[in-house]
């Protein structure tokens, strides 16, 4: 499987992954995108032995686009800590069912079933919900179906699933929060379109931006989504 770079240093390496590959090995045994990275290094640089790959960031198995991933534990440490603290600039594009407001920002407690695997809106006194806040533009509209950027300032599991879903704007394909309205087999239209830091070790800035692919429901807004 090829796997675009969109960035690389000796410290960090930035892909697009792609739809429906997981990040790491699941119970579905699938090819995982963390073993086809650190086999791409180990051919490209030679590298004997066991090659290091920090994971220090997800991505839903069916979202595609940018992640981040630490070629150093130096780099994933302060990466990790980045991220604890919200620091990473996180811009995702999403086509939604229903028209929303212009703009909006959005506070919620969610909280994780963890033998399902499902989240739900919750309430702030629930010692295991965890904060969770998003703010999005809607930058178009057609025959139901909106196309939102938005801007995620936490990073909770299915967190801009859940929060649109529970607005009555659930994403277009979402199989999971989306059952009422969203046909099996349609892909959900999610996707990690820029992350922005600093630099772990250089301390200067570093951006990296994926675009979705040319197929519905992102079609329809082929203008505005031209790489």
């Amino acid at each position: 499987m090829s796997i675009r770079v969109l960035y690389e240093d000796n410290h960090l390496l930035m892909v697009e992954k792609p739809v429906n590959v997981p990040v790491q090995k699941d119970q579905s045994n699938d090819e995982d995108l963390l073993t086809i990275l650190k086999e791409d290094i180990k051919i490209r640089y030679q590298k004997p032995g066991n090659v290091y790959l920090g994971l220090v960031h997800r991505l839903d198995r069916p979202v595609g686009g940018v992640m981040v991933f630490a070629k150093t534990s130096k780099a994933a440490s302060r990466l990790s800590d980045s991220i604890r603290k919200n620091e990473l600039g996180k811009t995702y594009l999403a086509v939604v069912r229903g028209v929303p407001e212009l703009t909006g920002d959005w506070v919620d407690f969610l909280w994780k079933d963890r033998s399902q695997n499902v989240v739900t809106v919750s309430s702030k006194n629930n010692a295991q919900a965890k904060k969770a806040v998003l703010d999005y533009q809607l930058l178009a509209s057609d025959k139901g179906l909106s196309l939102v950027k938005i801007n995620l300032r936490t990073g909770r599991p299915h967190q801009i699933r859940v929060q649109f879903a529970s607005r009555g704007y659930p994403l277009y394909g979402d199989q999971k929060y989306g059952t009422k309205v969203n046909k099996p087999g349609q892909q959900i239209a999610l996707w990690s379109h820029e992350l922005r830091f600093t630099h772990p070790v250089r301390k200067e800035e570093v951006s990296a931006v994926s675009f979705p692919p040319d197929q519905f429901p992102w079609s329809k807004w082929e203008a505005l989504l031209m790489k």
